[in-house]
């Protein structure tokens, strides 16, 4: 059972009185409790139970400029009292930073609308073996499927923020998710993976267990036989589960730490012009049953919709406090990052997009982490099909491709297919004239 509101509004207010009885000029403290379940199968066999239940308390204590922090899982008072003391200690002993503060008061959330965050619904884990279970023999039902692996886990958590300036608030969420992974062998011993799942605030909202067993089966027989291909200069598409992989670069690039510490290819870049007209990117919290949606952010500073691109032109940076400080810009409520953030979709169908050029590689999975936000440069390892006049032909392994943002961001063209699926999200997408390495 998840601790109440009142219980953990009572030890974050102890926490702030405490802070400053010993000292303390401001403070700030935030009380978590999670629990978690999780079951994973493997080939139609139990392969892990798992449960966590966790309750901990963060504290940061401000002596002027000065500032530390500290976490613990011990709630009892006495511990509570030793772990403020230690704190304030370790604060005096820090050196001042000019831009250390709480945040401003006029910009904490006063008021909260109901985003439908939190299920009370349960399924126990006898429920979750049958899910599994389901959802292994829709896979299997392929002849190609020689092993799966398949994991349901369902959390849910509440917590309260409060500061010294008289901040006191927080909220319930819960997440359930499923995932398949299969593997398919042919005749040629061809043998390939790919995966499926589901992931929903809300129990009732999940996709059914034979949807994502028989789509994890279907995406791994479609990538066997794989062939190579030569090098060349060529349009790619990327899958929405790879083309949200693009919206999460251009975060970490127009974070406010990135752009402070002058770590971004796109610092100084606010109301220039880098992406095509056609580009619109969202960041909106408040979207209902939203996997990112927030009240405020981890400061309590309310969190709004921003618009980050508009035609094209880069509008805001993802501000905290203490890098807005640095950058003299207000906080937007982004300490913590995005939270729903999408391309706005585009006016072209899925069909009419695999359609515009003769030739086009489709990716549909990333290897590795290059992106380097410093210069701009991409370059991973892929897998995918090779279109052509709009249809897949083959399979394609052991390739990377190649780009910079600065090239990529402009020679985007989004499809009409955008669905809410994470809490990054992206329409099909195609970047025109990118490098691929082959053979």
């Amino acid at each position: 059972m998840i601790k109440d509101q009142d219980y953990l509004k009572k030890i974050a207010s102890f926490c702030i009185d405490l802070a400053k009885k010993l000292g303390a000029t401001d403070s700030s403290a935030a009380i978590i409790h999670s629990i978690s379940e999780t079951v994973n199968f493997r080939n139609k066999k139990l392969d892990e139970s798992d449960r966590s239940d966790s309750l901990g308390v963060s504290l940061t204590t401000y002596i002027g400029k000065k500032k530390s922090s500290i976490s613990s899982s011990n709630l009892t008072e006495d511990n509570i009292k030793t772990l403020i003391e230690r704190c304030i200690e370790t604060t005096k002993i820090t050196p001042e930073d000019e831009f250390n503060s709480l945040p401003d008061q006029d910009l904490l959330v006063k008021k909260i609308d109901d985003l439908n965050l939190y299920d009370d619904d349960h399924i126990e884990n006898d429920e979750k073996i049958e899910y599994l279970k389901e959802a292994e023999e829709a896979a299997f039902k392929k002849q190609e499927i020689i092993n799966t692996e398949t994991g349901f886990s369902e959390s849910k958590s509440n917590f309260i923020l409060a500061n010294s300036d008289g901040f006191l608030n927080g909220y319930k969420s819960s997440f359930f998710s499923a995932s398949c992974v299969a593997i398919a062998k042919d005749s040629n011993d061809s043998m390939e993976r790919d995966y499926e799942f589901t992931s929903t605030c809300h129990l009732q909202d999940m996709l059914r267990p034979n949807q994502i067993g028989t789509m994890a089966a279907k995406k791994t027989i479609q990538k066997l036989n794989p062939r190579k291909i030569e090098s060349e200069k060529i349009s790619i598409i990327f899958d929405r589960r790879i083309s949200k992989g693009i919206l999460s670069v251009l975060a970490s690039a127009i974070s406010a730490s990135s752009i402070a510490r002058g770590t971004s290819f796109l610092k100084d870049q606010i109301n220039q012009e880098i992406f095509s007209t056609s580009i619109n990117i969202f960041d909106k919290p408040n979207i209902v049953k939203g996997l990112g949606s927030r009240y405020f952010d981890s400061e309590g500073v309310k969190s709004s919709e921003l618009k980050l691109v508009d035609q094209g032109v880069l509008k805001h940076y993802l501000v905290d406090t203490y890098n807005g400080k640095k950058l003299n810009l207000k906080s937007n409520g982004r300490s913590g990052g995005t939270s729903n953030l999408f391309f706005e979709k585009g006016s072209i169908s899925y069909k009419d997009l695999l359609k515009l050029n003769q030739k086009t590689l489709y990716i549909t999975e990333t290897i590795g982490h290059g992106s380097n936000l410093v210069t701009g440069d991409y370059s991973v390892g892929a897998t995918g099909f090779m279109v052509e006049n709009g249809v897949f032909k083959y399979p394609v392994s052991e390739i990377t491709i190649a780009g910079n943002f600065n090239d990529m961001f402009k020679n985007i063209t989004l499809a009409d297919d955008l669905e809410f699926k994470y809490s990054t999200n992206a329409p099909t997408m195609l970047v025109e004239g990118m490098v691929v390495a082959g053979k």
